[in-house]
Order: C-alpha cells, then structure tokens, then sequence
C-alpha cells in the first residue's frame, strides 16, 4: 500500500504543478472542471446514489465551473461572488454545528446534493480566481498551508498524541496535531511574511485561520465517509482514495483564500 501511495503521488504532484504553472487560463479552467466534477461524482456516492444518477451533480458542477469561470471583471464585481460568500458562510458556521452534531448528509436528496454543488462549485471558482488574481505561486502558497497542516498534524499526533480531537468522526486525529499543524503554520507564515514584504501578523493570522477550516473539511468529509459505511470516497487514485479525499481540505479554505488574499495585500 506505502508503494503504491508513494508511485501515486509521484504522478499526481508533477500534473498538478504543470496544471498550475503552465496550463493556459482557458487549460486551468478545464483543470479545476474536471477536478471538481471528479470530486462531485464522489460526493454523490456520500449522498448513497449509484449508477447514472449519481453523474447528475458531476455534470452540473463542471459545467458550473467552465461556465462561470471568472472573467476580466474584479474579483468582487463577479456574478458568482455570492456563490463563495455562501460556501465561507458554510465553512465558518454551518460546518462547525454539522461536526457537532453530525447530522446525516444522505438523510434526503435536497440535503445533501444542493450542499455538495454549493461547496464544489464554490471552491472550483475560487481556484480559478486565485490564480488569476495572485499567480501561480500564490495558488502554490495557499495549497502549501494544507499540506503543511497536514503532515505536521500526522507527525506530531505520532509523537505526542494524547487528547482525541474528535473520536466519534475520525479517531486518529488528536489535538496535539492540531498543536504541531498550528506551529508549523506560523512559521511557514512568518517565511512568507518576510518573502512578500507583508505584516508577519496578518499572514500569520490568515493562515491559521486557513488551517482550521481546512482541518474542518478533513473532519467533515471523514464524517460523511462514515456516515455511508466508505473508507474512502472512490478508488479514483490508487493508495490514495478518491479525489474528494484529496481535497477536502482544499474545498474549506479555497473560497476563504479569496478575501483573505484581498485583505492581505490592502
């Protein structure tokens, strides 16, 4: 299993920095599209749909992503802006209380799927935005937070893991990763802090706040898996799981990058 994970990721990793760094904008639309829509495909599994059914979300939010792709317009002056208002309003409150009180994603279709077409299209548009509004290393720096996040949470849950962050979804996350993620962060922040010429307490800031919603999207998603008996949410991606458990994290914190990235460079 470690070597095919390892084989897997040495393939993804080089066609998601071609994707970013040399696709052109009309290329990185088709990208994001395809992503998302692999991801809502397994969204739609979550929901407890199988057969053609479940592709009516993947064809709704691909064609939602290359449709509304952010045009020429500002950022804020887009049509689909309250799109990624409402999923950061998700993220921020709805996700919280979800956790709380894990509440059935498939307990009826008009539950789950409109919530999986919110979040998806919402974080499909805000990749888009981000790379064009801060470049392709600026799209880099924000994924760079997950998977800082991410590893760290792994290494110093290993070492010094006590205290269970949430038993009842995902058993082996504890808060002393949580601990470890937010001290790598900070330091992560501070380096580009001082790279960018930026206030280090805004980055800082920012990207905690980024790491906690993406730790929010990891639990939710191992809720959701949970919820319908799934140990991974495809097989999309040998050793890995499926495209949604690759980018859960990623599906939080892409929308909130947005006006955090606004924020940072007033």
């Amino acid at each position: 299993m470690l070597k095919t994970r390892v084989l897997t990721a040495l393939v993804l990793l080089p066609l998601v920095l071609a994707a970013l760094f040399l696709l052109p904008h009309v290329g990185w639309i088709a990208f994001a599209a395809v992503v998302c829509g692999g991801a809502a495909w397994e969204w739609s599994r979550l929901c407890g749909l199988r057969g053609a059914i479940a592709w009516v979300l993947p064809v709704l939010v691909a064609a939602g992503v290359a449709l509304l792709a952010p045009g020429p317009l500002p950022v804020f002056e887009q049509p689909w802006w309250p799109v990624v208002l409402a999923a950061i309003f998700f993220w921020l409150a709805a996700a919280p209380a979800w956790l709380r009180w894990r509440w059935p994603l498939a307990a009826t279709l008009a539950k789950g799927l409109p919530i999986g077409f919110l979040l998806l299209l919402g974080a499909g548009l805000s990749l888009i935005a981000l790379r064009g509004a801060a470049g392709p290393w600026g799209v880099l720096g924000v994924l760079a937070i997950a998977w800082i996040a991410d590893t760290a949470a792994y290494f110093s849950g290993k070492a010094f893991g006590r205290h269970k962050l949430a038993p009842a979804i995902s058993p082996g996350k504890t808060w002393e990763g949580v601990a470890g993620a937010a001290v790598a962060v900070s330091i992560y922040a501070v380096v580009i802090a001082v790279v960018c010429t930026l206030p280090w307490w805004k980055c800082m800031l920012a990207a905690l706040l980024l790491m906690a919603i993406s730790i929010a999207g990891d639990l939710l998603e191992s809720l959701f898996k949970r919820q319908a008996g799934l140990k991974d949410s495809s097989n999309l991606l040998p050793g890995h799981g499926g495209v949604l458990d690759r980018i859960d994290s990623l599906v939080a914190l892409m929308p909130l990058a947005l006006p955090l990235l606004y924020w940072l460079s007033r």
